[in-house]
């Protein structure tokens, strides 16, 4: 599916730095609609430090990122001349950005209808009823309809990682980031995660996907891109750079991983 219309999430010259460490440099992303994009690489190569930069959990020094059109972190003008967002226009931008965290990030106190209902009501100002009506329905999608009562220390990992997708999409998001949703995961639970986000993504869910299963980044995506150093250094369908990758540092990252946490997923 590729409408013609501009991409649904526009990154531009992006920079960003910590202290003097540089963790972005001049990145440019496109995400049309309906599109699953896959960035791997090496550790502190910028992955989740971009992912961040999308909904503003990270500022940006230089450059542009626009999801559906509008400007995330400024209101106008470039370099020292933007304007940071308020704080209630950030929130409704973010509305339309779910991201689901590498360590769920669940309110402890609250079940798990009450997590998923928090930013229905809290954010889209749906009422009680409509909310949890809401929640129970992606609840039910993610597998959970017989732990909406639950806490989260009554979950398993991969229970409450289905948690944070049914929370993050039940706010009807534009794009849906996912970083390293499976790293926290013992092994035997990953499945169960990735089987829902693979359901997501055929109805046609806009992501950006960071991962280190590339089984998983081979079957789900529509491009993959390899970031290195703070760079985009190779990008392209998931054949062209995981299949049969042609760029040598890409080649060296492939073969240092575990063959069977790289493979097993799509055989």
């Amino acid at each position: 599916m590729r409408p013609l219309s501009e991409p649904i999430v526009r990154v531009r010259k992006v920079g960003k730095s910590f202290g003097e460490h540089r963790v972005l440099e001049a990145v440019d992303l496109d995400v049309e609609r309906a599109q699953v994009v896959a960035i791997i690489g090496p550790s502190g190569g910028g992955k989740t430090t971009l992912l961040r930069c999308v909904n503003l959990l990270e500022t940006y020094d230089e450059g542009s990122i626009r999801v559906d059109g509008v400007e995330v972190g400024y209101r106008d003008g470039d370099g020292a001349r933007r304007r940071p967002r308020g704080d209630r226009e950030l929130a409704r931008i973010r509305a339309d950005i779910g991201m689901v965290f590498q360590l769920f990030n669940l309110f402890p106190h609250l079940t798990a209808a009450e997590n998923v209902m928090l930013g229905l009501r809290k954010v889209r100002g749906l009422p009680k009823e409509k909310a949890r009506e809401r929640a129970l329905a992606w609840l039910a999608r993610v597998g959970l309809s017989d732990k909406v009562d639950s806490l989260p220390a009554q979950l398993s990992g991969g229970q409450q990682q289905r948690v944070g997708i049914a929370r993050a999409v039940a706010m009807e998001p534009k794009v849906l980031l996912l970083d390293e949703i499976t790293s926290a995961l013992d092994p035997e639970l990953v499945g169960e995660v990735l089987a829902v986000v693979q359901q997501l993504a055929k109805e046609g869910m806009t992501m950006i996907v960071v991962t280190h299963e590339m089984g998983f980044a081979r079957d789900i995506s529509d491009r993959v891109v390899f970031m290195e150093r703070g760079r985009i250094a190779a990008e392209g369908s998931p054949a062209e750079l995981l299949v049969r990758p042609q760029h040598e540092r890409l080649k060296t990252f492939l073969s240092s991983l575990n063959p069977i946490h790289a493979l097993e997923r799509s055989e």
